[in-house]
Parts: C-alpha cells; sequence; structure tokens
C-alpha cells in the first residue's frame, strides 16, 4: 500500500453554506494534513495529530502556506471548441454555424481528435479542474480520443458523444439509427471502465429528430447509471425555433420529457428562460440546472436566476461550469467571478464560501458523485489543487489586507485564475506543477 500524505492549510465543504447552519458546512484546518493511500484519502486532520498517529515515517509534501482543496468540477463544456473560444461577435445559432461546426468538422480526424484531448485535459488540469462533464463531435473520434487520454491520465471525466441528425452540415449529422449504435458502443467501451463514465448526448433539441430524441431516451432507459447532457432554453431564438419544430411541445422541456430525458442525473445547460411549468418539472425529476456565466455573458443570452430557480416550493439541483469554447475561460475561479458579476447584476450575491462550495462538493453533489469526489472524506478519490492567493501581483497587493478565510477566498474568485494553481493532483499523483515540490 502507497501512503503520502500533503500539507497544508485544508479546505473542504461538508454541506452547502447556503442552507446549513452557520460554520458547519466547511472544514478549515490551518496547518493540515491530507493523507492518500493508493489514491484515496485515508483521512485528513491537524498536522500534530497525524503526524504523532503516523510516526516519522510518513512521507509528506509540503505546500504551506497554500491553500488544499478538492479538484474543482466543470459540469459543462465542449471538446470540440478549444479552437472556437473567442470568436467574434455572434449569438447563439449564428455562432454555431460561423464558427463551431466548422471547427467540430475536423474532429472526423482521429490525428486531430487526440491533439486536442491531450491539449484539453492540459488545460483543464492546469486550471486545477480533474472532474468535467464534456461534449464530444458527433464522431466517435472525439470521445474515444478523450476517455483514451483521460484513462491514461486516470482522470474521472463524464462524456459523450454529440447526437445530431438535422438543422447541421451533412458531414456533422448522423442519424437517428447511427448515433444510437455509436452511442452503444461507446458505453459498452467506455462507461464505469476505470474512472471514465459516459452522458448520452442530444446537442439540443433543434439538431434531433423526435426518432433520435426517442432513440436517446431508450438508451436512457437501458443504461440508468449513465448521464444525459443536453442545452435548454439559453437563447430566445433558440426557443423559438424549437417551438416550431415541436408544434405540439408544451414548451422547450416538454420536448425533452416527453422522450423520458428528465431525471437526476440529466444535466441541462443554461437554463435562462424558464417558464413556471418548466421549473416544476425539471424541479419534480430532479434534473440539474447548470449555469454557464461566461458563455452567457459573452454569447448574450441572458441571466441565470439562481434565486428563482433555488426557490422553494420547487428549488431546483443546480451545477456551474465554464461552457468553452462559448465561455470565455477554462478556469473554475473566472466562472465564479463571473457568476458573482451575472447575480449582482440581479440584486443577488454570491458568498465565497458559496462559490468554492458549488465548484468542489456542490458539483459532485449535482453529478451524484458525492463520496467520490469534492471533498476529503475517507474513501473519496484523492484529487485536489493547491492554491496560492498571492500568485500575481495584483492579488498579493491586496492580500496584505485580507482578514480571515472568507474574505481570502473572494480575492481568489475574484482575482485568481490558472496562475494561482500551484499544482494539481489526480489519485494523489501531481498532474500539474509550477514550481518543485518540497518534502519535510
Amino acid at each position: 500500500m502507497s501512503t503520502q500524505a500533503f500539507r497544508g492549510r485544508l479546505l473542504d465543504f461538508q454541506d452547502d453554506p447556503a442552507t446549513a447552519p452557520s460554520g458547519r458546512a466547511h472544514r478549515y484546518i490551518e496547518d493540515g494534513l491530507l493523507v492518500v493511500e493508493d489514491g484515496l484519502v485515508a483521512e485528513a486532520g491537524a498536522t500534530a495529530e497525524l503526524r504523532k498517529r503516523h510516526g516519522s515515517d510518513l512521507e509528506i509534501v509540503d505546500h504551506r502556506p497554500h491553500l488544499l482543496l478538492p479538484g474543482f468540477i466543470d459540469a459543462h463544456i465542449h471538446l470540440p471548441q478549444t479552437r472556437v473560444i473567442a470568436s467574434y461577435g455572434a449569438q447563439l445559432l449564428d455562432w454555431l454555424d460561423k464558427y463551431t461546426f466548422i471547427e467540430e468538422a475536423r474532429f472526423a480526424d482521429p490525428a486531430h481528435a487526440a491533439h486536442a484531448a491531450a491539449f484539453f485535459l492540459d488545460e483543464l488540469l492546469r486550471c486545477g479542474t480533474t472532474t468535467a462533464a464534456v461534449f464530444g463531435s458527433v464522431h466517435r473520434t472525439s470521445i474515444e480520443a478523450l476517455f483514451g487520454e483521460s484513462a491514461r491520465r486516470n482522470t474521472r471525466m463524464i462524456a459523450g458523444k454529440v447526437l445530431m441528425d438535422r438543422n447541421a452540415p451533412e458531414e456533422l449529422r448522423d442519424s437517428a439509427e447511427a448515433g444510437a449504435r455509436d452511442t452503444a458502443a461507446l458505453i459498452d467501451q467506455w462507461h464505469g471502465k476505470g474512472r471514465q463514465l459516459y452522458a448520452i448526448t442530444p446537442r439540443f433539441a433543434i439538431t434531433s429528430s423526435e426518432a433520435q430524441l426517442e432513440a436517446a431516451g431508450d438508451l436512457l432507459a437501458a443504461h440508468p447509471s449513465c448521464y444525459l447532457q443536453t442545452h435548454l432554453a439559453e437563447n430566445r431564438l433558440e426557443i423559438d425555433t424549437v417551438a416550431a419544430l415541436f408544434t405540439w411541445a408544451k414548451d422547450y422541456t416538454d420536448v425533452y420529457d416527453r422522450y423520458g430525458l428528465l431525471g437526476r442525473n440529466s444535466l441541462f445547460g443554461h437554463c435562462i428562460h424558464l417558464e413556471e411549468r418548466e421549473l416544476q418539472r425539471l424541479h419534480e425529476s430532479g434534473s440539474v440546472a447548470v449555469h454557464c456565466p461566461t458563455s452567457n455573458l459573452f454569447i448574450g443570452s441572458g441571466l441565470f436566476d439562481l434565486a428563482r430557480l433555488s426557490a422553494a416550493p420547487r428549488p431546483l439541483r443546480i451545477a456551474i461550469a465554464t461552457d468553452v469554447g462559448g465561455g470565455t475561460s477554462y478556469s473554475m475561479l473566472r466562472t465564479l467571478a463571473e457568476s458573482y458579476k451575472v447575480l449582482q447584476l440581479q440584486g443577488q450575491n454570491l458568498p465565497a464560501l458559496d462559490g468554492f462550495y458549488q465548484i468542489t462538493l456542490g458539483n459532485a453533489r449535482a453529478l451524484g458523485l458525492e463520496g467520490t469526489i469534492g471533498s476529503f472524506v475517507p474513501g473519496a478519490e484523492a484529487d485536489f489543487v493547491v492554491l496560492d492567493s498571492a500568485s500575481t501581483p495584483a492579488s498579493a497587493h491586496r492580500m496584505e489586507t485580507v482578514e480571515g478565510l472568507e474574505e481570502e477566498l473572494f480575492v481568489l474568485m475574484t482575482l485568481g485564475d490558472e496562475r494561482a494553481v500551484r499544482a494539481t493532483y489526480v489519485m494523489g499523483e501531481c498532474q500539474h506543477a509550477q514550481a518543485a515540490r518540497l518534502t519535510a
């Protein structure tokens, strides 16, 4: 059995700070030790206590004075859009036609897909992200490349080949039958193998026929441990187009509901323009609304109303995500900064503890992976990130006046980005480091 320990200021969450009694949502240990055995968390606690218990033979990697948190989790991101990020001047449907579909066609080439997958995971790890829910292209090669690279690095990824049989260029269309066949083969090949998990992935209702959505529902029924990921109510023109394509539907959500695509493993990106009936159905089904703030601002889609979507008596389960390439940064820290601004524009707020809960345990809960990732509970997979709150001259200058953990976290989520990530660990192994590791 391989045992290591990592020293620093430990922070993780046991509950949602927005609803838990004061002080009971998080655990902060000023001088803490995270003990890892064979890639899993064995225990986390005060350094003095654990060193006494384990003796002097314990190998310690010393990251003081930095913070150690569970690895960040991104609940919605697109592998084929790494070269679409920062594309000028279009809203959603034009943006897809003008930029996205052209780039996604290149993923028919396995060499291109492999190169993109390696870059993609490099960038996530550089930003401290250790798990993501990922859209591929319509090609099997895109997801084979991603899962293959993820398996090599031992990261936990949730991903799926996009299903798309209409309203897209011919080279990006499958058929209901071919899409279902390829998806079933990928599920058999990858789902639950190592740390890889599969998401059945109709892009959105506009690009899937009723036959394809029905096939997606059949796949989900046959493989209930898989995820379902798609887009919902991102853009007003999108909603109008869905209404014209599915004239029988009560609303956009009803389209997915008809085919059995709502549920606790269902991730719906954006959810900006929802009617009350839709909120009720999403609540009843336990479906997840995924907030993508940088994308919503950049493409001009609208503002995610967290208070409305979280309100009793029909609160939705919420996750947060970068949505690269509509989103403008791979960093979950930058994503929190933009979420704060989106909420401020609506008279709402995002306390720092709430934000860091969301990108760790909160997103783990939304993905049904609580106890597996997102915290330092014993038995959890030891994915974690080392954060430097004074990583730039501006943040170091600001930190000179900071008092207390919550203020420090707010500086991190406002000024922080990938430069704040000193190291990223996957199952206890360093997969990204800015500087040499120190041992004591």
